[in-house]
C-alpha cells in the first residue's frame, strides 16, 4: 500500500473512532510502577521540524491541556524496534557491543537520507505527525537490519508487533478523556495537510528506553553517522 493510502486509511479509522468515544486512554503514562523497558534504533527530527511541531503542540494544550504532549527533546522516528519494551527489561541482560556490531554492519554502504514531515494521522490512543521519504534508504535499512538481527541468534523482538513500513513521530498520546473533542479534532483537521519541514538524516541513535522514549529514562547507546 501506497503510504499515503496507508496514513490517510488510518486517520480516517482512528478520526471515527475518537468522534463516536471509543479512543484508547493511556492509564500508564504516569505510573511509577511502569517498568517496560526496551532498545530502539531512531532517527530525530531536526531543530527546525521540532519547533513547527510545537506550535501545533501548543494550539492543542490551548484547547486539551491534560492529554501528554511530546517535549522536543522526546520527539524521534522509530528506525526499528530492536528489543520492543517488556516489564522488566534491564540492559544487564544482553552484551550491547553486539547488537552495535549488528546495526554497524546493516548501515554499511548508506548515506545520508531525507524525511520529509508534512500533515497529520492519528491511531486510537494518539496523534502522529506524517513522515515521507524521498527514497528508499530507509527501507534498505529496514531489511538489512531485519536479515541481520535474523542471522545474529541475539534477543530482538523485530516484526513482533507489526512490520514497521511508516516514518511518523508520535507527538500527542491521550492520557484522559478528550473534554473538547470537536474543537481539538478541528485544530487536527486544520493541520492535517500542513508542513512541519524536512530533515536530512545523517545520525541515528541506538538508544535503551521507556515506552515513552522520556529523555530521564533514556539512554545512548551508540550514534551512528550515515
Amino acid at each position: 500500500m501506497h503510504l499515503q493510502e496507508h496514513y490517510d486509511r488510518l486517520y480516517q479509522d482512528s478520526i471515527r473512532r475518537i468522534q463516536s468515544g471509543a479512543y484508547q486512554i493511556d492509564e500508564l503514562i504516569d505510573a511509577a510502577s511502569d517498568n517496560r523497558f526496551g532498545i530502539t534504533l531512531l532517527l530525530r527530527p531536526d531543530d527546525v521540524v521540532k519547533g513547527e511541531i510545537q506550535k501545533l503542540l501548543y494550539k492543542l494544550k490551548l484547547i486539551e491541556p491534560n492529554q501528554y504532549f511530546y517535549r522536543n527533546s522526546d520527539l524521534h522516528v522509530t528506525v526499528m524496534s530492536i528489543i520492543s519494551c517488556y516489564d522488566g527489561f534491564d540492559l544487564g541482560q544482553i552484551r550491547v557491543e553486539d547488537y552495535v556490531k549488528t546495526v554497524r554492519k546493516s548501515i554499511h554502504g548508506l548515506g545520508p537520507f531525507e524525511v520529509e514531515f508534512r500533515g497529520l494521522t492519528a491511531s486510537p490512543s494518539c496523534l502522529m505527525v506524517q513522515g515521507f521519504l524521498a527514497d528508499n534508504t530507509l527501507s534498505r535499512l529496514r531489511d538489512n537490519l531485519r536479515s541481520n538481527f535474523r542471522d545474529s541468534g541475539l534477543e530482538q523482538s523485530i516484526d513482533k508487533r507489526y512490520s514497521i513500513q511508516t516514518a511518523h513521530s508520535t507527538v500527542v498520546r491521550f492520557k484522559e478523556e478528550l473534554r473538547n473533542r470537536n474543537e481539538f479534532l478541528g485544530m487536527i483537521a486544520k493541520h492535517r495537510e500542513h508542513s512541519f519541514g524536512t530533515s536530512i538524516v545523517n545520525t541515528i541513535e541506538l538508544v535503551y528506553n521507556d515506552w515513552y522514549q522520556r529523555k530521564e529514562f533514556v539512554k545512548t547507546l551508540c550514534k551512528f553517522e550515515l
